[in-house]
């Protein structure tokens, strides 16, 4: 692949980087976390010499790099804890189903039962004609 001259400011200051046909815009987006580093320093120090400028900034870059670095290791781990859990919840078989038992009502019962039904509608229709005829 043919390189390509590319300026990046960075602090204030402009320099000539090459790379790769068609990295420009990733060599943008690295001149551009480098530079917002390096303007805190230049806001808070003033102008200093461009290696201190360019080795600090890279410090302060790491530093986070690190940081982000920790909390992916992090999140990584409770992600695998989680996998595991998860890969041991649909290993384990599923529970023997309960035996439930439905109470049967005897066909004699239910015959007896209903016929106690009619003799009480008919005592009911009994005095209800009884009320009726005294009226």
């Amino acid at each position: 692949m043919a390189q390509t001259e590319v300026t990046i400011s960075i602090g204030g200051r402009s320099f000539e980087v090459a790379c790769q046909e068609g990295e420009e815009q990733f060599l943008h987006s690295a001149a551009a976390l480098l530079d917002s580093e390096a303007q805190v320093l230049v806001d808070q120090i003033g102008r200093m010499p461009e290696g201190r400028m360019l080795l600090m900034a890279g410090l302060m870059l790491a530093d986070k790099t690190a940081g982000l670095e920790e909390r992916l290791r992090e999140a990584q781990d409770k992600v695998d804890a989680l996998q595991s859990e998860l890969t041991a919840i649909e290993e384990t078989p599923p529970p023997e189903p309960e035996r439930v038992e439905v109470p049967v009502i005897p066909a004699n019962v239910i015959d007896t039962l209903a016929e106690l039904a009619a003799r009480a509608e008919s005592v009911a229709d009994s005095v209800e004609e009884k009320t009726m005829a005294d009226r």
